[in-house]
């Protein structure tokens, strides 16, 4: 169970050898050994520790997770990992609640999320550039023990997605009770947020254990907006109407959120163990749109000689702005039997099914073209996302009187995904008698889901797989694996890995792998088709955007081609070393290359000559027609021992990442934007700098993160606009103190000196003042205040 004692020491870094060293292994006497905490990410070997790993891992403690403001592991992980990014994105539809979160920079999808080792089910959003993964904020974190991130290509261990690599989440299952309470608030007053939790553990006997955990967490919304110049100038024209200042918010959503969890084993005997773990939530937030002017948005305020003396401004005389809402639901169950059957053969039989259920409403909106027949609330419809999984995995230590024995992993994996759509109110989706005369149809914001939209797809595979070790000499470590597997949508695969470590000195070692991954098209990506609507920048006009299925009408007419799976070729080599005074480090290189890789097209304006039910003014469809390479370095240093009175750590961690597009349709003109997408929308450069020094029962703690240079995208009606913003330095500070043996209380802030970025100038006119796709929260500074409580 994790105990909420004096939490100075948040350790940033990306080496295997550092964080989980500084939180839980520094031992009083301040010598630091990192070679005893064993791992079980990236390896099927029950004995390997963090040291001996044969590619990078990070290790991260229950109290580094704690220790931020936020209460989602997204944004948990971007601080304490250089390679990890997430961003805010308001008002970006379904994304302002379900955030991508990218590793190395490649596509929120290729990185493969575990929890306790088994694969955890994807969201039902599919992102605005394609991106199905995760959503790491359904899991609670007080529930965890720890995260292991898994730097390194895994396809050939773990199957699809693990392209930039694996986030293996491990949930407690120590007896115990603790529980917390944590306020926190921007500098601005705004975005106020609460958080409480519980945890019990019970102890069955000797033979096992149960734990529980419950969270609740609710923060406000934050807007950090000016009027929109066109609102200033219909007030000024208009002085009798009261216009809102500002007609819309720009910032985070209000959120509320449920979360449990459960964790659970029973040793019946050596042989068999029965376990059993999972996670469930549900919650609801609201977001703006962009306001509607009534003195320029024709679509909506024209007349029509459909509805004769009837005009909107009767309903809303200063415009509006839709409110875009999201009710969610999720749920992952795993369970199984594990054990020995004899000294050298163990096995795992494990099933588990997930389900990530989303629901879309708006409020405060219309649709223009049933004119006054329009309701002003409307249902969106529902997304659904559902996977079935069924594992058998052994092991078998080999004697081949080697240093070790061999250690040979093989099983099998039976996986189902299914996707579906239910469409919403036929008023969200309605394409009245007014759209004849140019009033846009749908409700306006976000058009519900129709018919023609709905369905139910399923994909199902079959793999196989080995995974191979061997420790000839003490000095050495070899690995080898290999991955065969079969789906229904698009025909088998191989893959394989090959590792390799050298430790010609005590404590100092050499590593390198080298292998193949890829990243399977998910049922969603294959058949689902979004309709979106945005505010043109330039004509400040509402327009549809339709981001089709490949096997549209309307897409393969504009060329589409049916989709075939990500492939990746992934080198890394690196040195880590570890010392008996304190001071470890790690440096790691890598290359991934990337083929056929997942986006979307340019923009298409549709043909006249084309079907176009929906009245889209222009639309995009899923492509692989691009291939990337991505480059990068980590590094970090770390120094955790007893400094006079106290224990000290202090850390520095950087991370270089460059993709370049090396050919496809990408790396034409026509669609520059995809180019912009994959080299510039995230820092080359990220950094993270951490001091911590703890006296007895009071702690504190500084830390510093640095984000490099990178370019903003933004859409239009007609494509996408662009704008380069610098580099940019935030600094935390925190104390503690552990008041009694059962109560701790800790307080700080994040951007304490209340940095904010350039401002966003190609979004000046919709009023917003700071990118939406920033990589760093935009929000200025925040404190908080936490109380701890265990028993």
């Amino acid at each position: 169970m994790k105990l909420s004692t004096y939490s100075a020491l948040i350790v940033l870094n990306v080496s295997v050898s550092t964080i989980a060293m500084a939180q839980e292994a520094l031992p009083p006497e301040g010598n630091v050994n990192t070679g005893d905490y064993i791992i079980v990410t990236g390896t099927r070997d029950a004995k390997r520790t963090k040291f001996d790993t044969l590619a990078p891992i990070d290790v991260l403690p229950s109290r580094a997770i704690d220790n931020s403001i936020s209460n989602d592991i997204s944004d948990t992980l971007a601080q304490l990992l250089p390679s990890f990014n997430v961003q805010r994105l308001p008002a970006a539809d379904g994304q302002a609640f379900v955030r991508p979160a990218t590793l190395r920079g490649l596509s929120a999808d290729q990185t493969l999320v575990l929890v306790n080792g088994k694969r955890y089910h994807r969201s039902a959003l599919l992102g605005t550039r394609g991106a199905q993964s995760a959503d790491l904020a359904t899991i609670p974190s007080l529930a965890i023990k720890r995260i292991e991130v898994l730097r390194d290509g895994a396809s050939a261990q773990y199957g699809s997605d693990a392209i930039a690599g694996v986030v293996n989440i491990i949930l407690d299952d120590q007896p115990g009770m603790e529980a917390y309470g944590q306020v926190s608030q921007y500098y601005k007053g705004d975005g106020t947020g609460y958080q409480t939790g519980g945890q019990g553990g019970i102890a069955l006997g000797d033979r096992g254990s149960i734990v529980f955990t419950g969270e609740f967490s609710r923060s406000d919304a934050t807007s950090r907006t000016r009027q929109r110049p066109d609102a200033a100038a219909f007030q000024a024209a208009n002085p009798n109407i009261a216009v809102a200042n500002p007609v819309q918010r720009w910032g985070q959503p209000d959120l509320r959120s449920v979360r449990g969890g459960i964790n659970a084993h029973y040793d019946f005997s050596d042989a068999v163990t029965l376990y059993a773990f999972g996670t469930v939530g549900n919650g609801e937030g609201v977001t703006d749109f962009n306001w509607r002017n009534p003195a320029g948005t024709a679509n909506v305020y024209g007349n029509s000689a459909a509805f004769p003396g009837f005009n909107f401004t009767s309903l809303y005389p200063a415009g509006f702005t839709p409110r875009f809402g999201t009710k969610y639901d999720d749920f992952q169950a795993d369970g199984g039997l594990r054990g020995a059957i004899s000294e050298q053969l163990t096995y795992d039989i494990s099933a588990s099914s997930g389900r990530s259920r989303i629901n879309y409403n708006m409020h405060e909106s219309l649709n223009a073209s049933i004119g006054p027949a329009s309701p002003t609330s409307f249902y969106l419809g529902r997304l659904r996302q559902s996977e079935f999984n069924l594992n058998a995995d052994f092991v078998y230590r080999l004697p081949l009187g080697f240093f070790e024995p061999a250690n040979i992993a093989f099983g099998a994996e039976r996986r189902k995904e299914t996707y579906g759509i239910r469409p919403g109110d036929p008023a969200s989706y309605a394409i009245g008698p007014g759209a004849a005369t140019g009033l846009s149809p749908n409700s306006n914001g976000f058009p519900g889901y129709s018919p023609l939209t709905a369905g139910e797809w399923s994909q199902t595979s079959y793999a196989g797989y080995m995974d191979v070790e061997v420790r000839p000499i003490e000095a050495v470590t070899l690995g080898a694996a290999g991955r065969y597997e079969d789906f229904s949508a698009f025909g088998d695969t191989f893959n394989y890995k090959l590792s390799a470590r050298f430790e010609p000195v005590k404590g100092v070692a050499l590593r390198g792998t080298y292998s193949t991954g890829f990243r399977a098209p998910t049922p969603a990506q294959l058949n689902a088709i979004n309709t979106s609507q945005g505010l043109d920048t330039r004509t400040l006009q509402i327009f549809n955007t339709g981001r089709l299925s490949p096997n549209d009408p309307i897409a393969i007419a504009l060329g589409a081609k049916p989709l075939t799976p990500e492939k990746s070729r992934t080198i890394t080599a690196g040195m880590t070393f570890q010392s008996s005074f304190g001071l470890t480090g790690s440096i790691d290189l890598y290359q991934i290359k990337l083929h056929d890789r997942f986006g979307q097209s340019a923009t298409f304006a549709v043909p006249a000559a084309l079907p176009n039910p929906q009245r889209f003014t222009s639309v995009t469809y899923f492509t692989n027609d691009f291939d990337t390479r991505t480059r990068g370095i980590d590094v970090v240093l770390a120094y955790a021992q007893q400094v006079g009175p106290g224990k000290a750590d202090i850390s520095l961690a950087y991370n270089y990442n460059q993709t370049k597009v090396t050919s496809g349709t990408s790396s034409a003109i026509a669609n520059e934007s995809q180019r912009i997408v994959f080299e510039e929308r995230l820092p080359r450069h990220n950094g993270t700098a951490s001091i911590g020094y703890a006296i007895g029962k009071v702690g504190i703690q500084g830390r510093a993160r640095y984000y490099g240079a990178w370019t903003d995208v933004s859409g239009n009606a007609t494509g996408d606009v662009f704008q380069r913003f610098g580099a940019m330095v935030l600094f935390d500070l925190s104390a503690s103190v552990q008041v009694t043996p059962n109560i701790s209380i800790r307080g700080g802030a994040e951007n304490i000196f209340n940095s904010y970025p350039d401002e966003a100038t190609n979004q000046a006119v919709r009023g917003l003042i700071y990118s939406r796709n920033a990589p760093y929260d935009t929000d200025g500074g925040q404190y908080y205040v936490r109380l701890g409580l265990t028993f």
